[in-house]
């Protein structure tokens, strides 16, 4: 498989310092099949998005089969490599072991393909990418099972002669068997024979008698034992028939071998192929080492993205996480996030405080993901594809003088600025640390904006106060601190990001029980403006914890805030609704008052009409018709809304204004003017808001009683 690149390191120790030998070391012990173990060992960091995806996702997919107890047909354990390549070579034969063994792998092929029927195939896609390109070919287990059974013998029927052959040897075995049962008859009954009475030399049946008998024995004399007593003889009787099967036993072992030969050179076809099954078995083996892996550490799989990227949530270190879990121990998780705006991370705090462990855990868990393997943080994380990780880790132990500590760490500096990019992930511990505090901070300073204005992502922990200034107005650098509880003088192995924190010098030295008089000489000595900021950091840290507690009060409050919002609303909806209904009841009775004033109308009028051919007084007809007709007023009183209305308002000669009491003229509803928009406004009917024409609209004013 192509993999687009490897992610550079520096220095080359850089994978070792972030402990990833000892990842791989956890890997290669889930790993059955020596393919799987070498690739466990010699985990390449990849830089490509493609390939990445394509490890994380089968990584993934088997640890789904882990979990819903599926089985994955990955049974046999195979290392046969050196068979297959001898299966290449012309004139080679393979024995029967060999060929059973080639024949498990056949099994196994076939297993894997049969399991990848189209629903599999479409729920583990990535899975089923490692035999997209291969195919199962039958005729290897047929030709197997045609010359061999399954044991790893040859068939009698796998040759004409070998059948033969056998029918031969099978023949005459019996007769030597009857006649040497005969021999053995004769001599026990003259008190020739020993104890074990017979034997086998050089695969020939021999008769075991007593040294002092052996003349009177006619045959050949095979030899004698340590202690000379007995006499191993092959009798005359037997010597033609074991001459023949031994002829026979020389042509079946030459025939068997002919017909090995001949199935090793029809195979060596599939030779390429069944090398290719031999990968894909180890690459199954593999994945499911990765999966098993995966579930130790609580591996997930997170967003991953083409580009400088770092957006951690409730990462561990795999291996303190391991460890922790077996001492039944909770480990404390840290969220990062590193990205376009945020992109250099300083971290100040206490020693021993857990800065080094979270720069660690930032590496190793990136060469991890971008070595194909599950990492222990929640699956909404986001992280990026970087092309190299930089890494320096001050280790003064290991160096006689801190001369040489600090010219190693320029050394690393000038590498770090010189070849530093947009694409790069950095670690520093303890940046300018082994020379003069002065001199330190101003070249820290210069290291930090060198590697800012190089657009590079990374983390640097330091207690260089310059440095914590330096986050708050360099773009790009921000502030974190390894949160301490001052009051039981504590690390609390919690990352905060956004502010720097106090080393805690003084308050380390009050826990350790340091005599006080010299710790109250020790803060004179030190310069009072350093002195009153260190103080203002731990003040502000303190100050950081009230307001975390009220921050988790005041979401506890805006969640209550949201729920009751959300019942309101219901209640809200429904009111609406009822509102909406009674709105309609009463439009449609107003509808059915119409209807039957309409229906009196008509028939008063048929009346009329009657009337008008009959009576000569035309005029008092048509003051009935005009009665009938203009009658709008007896109406509207006529009308129920109309009435409830007029009964509790009276219209008032007035202006529409916002804020005034109106009446619709249509259907007699009244509201109260919210806005005006034109010639337009929009009145509040209960909970309703109604767009109506002005001109559709009266004020009102609820009338005393």
């Amino acid at each position: 498989m192509r993999n687009g690149g490897q992610m550079k390191l520096f220095p080359e120790s850089a994978a070792v310092q972030l402990e990833f030998d000892k990842v791989k070391a956890l890997l290669h012990e889930h790993c059955k099949s020596e393919y799987a173990k070498h690739k466990a060992l010699n985990l390449r960091i990849h830089t490509r998005l493609a390939f990445i995806e394509t490890e994380l996702q089968q990584s993934n997919e088997f640890k789904q089969l882990l979990l819903h107890a599926m089985h994955f047909p990955n049974d046999y354990v195979l290392n046969l490599q050196k068979d297959i390549k001898l299966l290449s070579i012309p004139g080679a034969v393979l024995s029967g072991e060999q060929f059973v063994q080639i024949r498990k792998l056949a099994l196994s092929i076939q297993s894997i393909f049969r399991w990848f029927d189209n629903e599999r195939r479409l729920a583990y896609p990535a899975m089923a990418k490692v035999i997209s390109e291969s195919y199962f070919e039958k005729a290897v287990l047929e030709m197997i099972d045609e010359v061999l059974d399954e044991t790893g013998n040859v068939k009698d029927n796998a040759s004409e002669d070998l059948q033969r052959i056998r029918m031969s040897l099978y023949k005459r075995r019996n007769e030597l068997r009857r006649m040497f049962d005969k021999v053995i008859a004769r001599l026990a009954k003259s008190g020739f024979t020993a104890d074990i009475e017979e034997s086998f030399s050089n695969g020939r049946r021999v008769v075991a008698v007593f040294s002092e008998h052996k003349r009177q024995v006619g045959g050949i004399l095979h030899g004698e034992s340590d202690s000379r007593k007995t006499a191993f003889i092959e009798p005359e009787e037997t010597v033609g028939l074991n001459n023949e099967i031994f002829s026979l036993e020389n042509e079946e072992r030459k025939e068997v071998q002919r017909i090995l030969r001949k199935l090793t050179a029809d195979l060596s076809v599939y030779a390429h192929l069944l090398g290719n099954y031999q990968d894909i078995v180890g690459e199954y083996d593999f994945i499911q080492a990765k999966a098993r892996f995966a579930l130790d550490i609580n591996g997930q799989y997170p967003t991953i993205i083409d580009k400088a990227h770092v957006s951690l949530v409730d990462a561990y270190h795999p291996l303190l996480y391991l460890y922790n879990k077996n001492s039944s121990k909770n480990t404390i998780p840290v969220s990062i996030n590193l990205d376009d705006k945020n992109r250099i991370l300083v971290i100040s705090g206490p020693n021993a405080g857990g800065k080094t462990v979270t720069l660690k855990t930032v590496g190793l868990l990136q060469i991890m993901m971008q070595s194909g393997l599950l990492v222990s943080v929640h699956p909404t994380s986001t992280m990026g594809v970087f092309k190299q990780l930089m890494i320096h880790i001050g280790d003064t132990q290991s160096l006689e003088f801190e001369l040489s500590t600090y010219s190693s760490h320029l050394r690393n500096m000038k590498h770090f600025m010189e070849v530093a990019s947009g694409k790069t992930l950095f670690f520093i511990d303890e940046l300018g640390s082994g020379s003069d505090p002065n001199l330190g901070g101003a070249f820290a300073e210069v290291i930090m904006e060198e590697l800012a204005f190089k657009h590079s992502f990374g983390i640097v922990t330091t207690h260089y106060l310059n440095l914590k200034v330096m986050a708050n107005k360099v773009p790009g650098i921000m502030n974190g601190a390894m949160a301490f509880d001052e009051e039981k003088l504590m690390p609390m192995y919690k990352l905060v990001i956004g502010k720097p924190g106090s080393s805690y010098t003084f308050s380390i030295a009050e826990r350790i029980g340091l005599n006080p008089n010299l710790i109250k000489k020790a803060r004179q000595l030190v310069d009072e403006d350093h002195f009153r900021l260190d103080k203002l950091l731990n003040r502000t840290e303190q100050d950081l914890r009230e307001l975390e507690k009220k921050e988790v009060e005041l979401a506890r409050l805006v969640k209550e805030n949201e729920r009751l919002k959300k019942e309101m609303t219901v209640v809200m909806d429904k009111e609406r609704h009822r509102q909406q209904v009674e709105l309609l009841k009463e439009q449609n009775q107003v509808k059915e008052d119409q209807i039957a004033y309409l229906k009196d109308m008509d028939r008063k009028l048929r009346q009329i009409v009657l009337d008008w051919k009959k009576t000569e007084d035309k005029n008092e007809l048509v003051k009935q018709m005009q009665s009938l007709l203009f009658r709008k007023k007896e109406h509207g009183v006529n009308n129920k809304l109309a009435k409830k209305v007029e009964g509790k308002y009276k219209e008032v000669n007035a202006d529409i204004q916002v804020g005034a009491s109106v009446k619709l003229k249509k259907n007699f509803q009244v509201g109260e003017v919210k806005e005006i928009r034109g010639k337009r406004a929009i009145v509040q009917v209960g909970l309703i808001p109604m767009s109506v024409d002005l001109a559709d609209l009266v004020v009102v004013e609820e009338k005393t009683a």
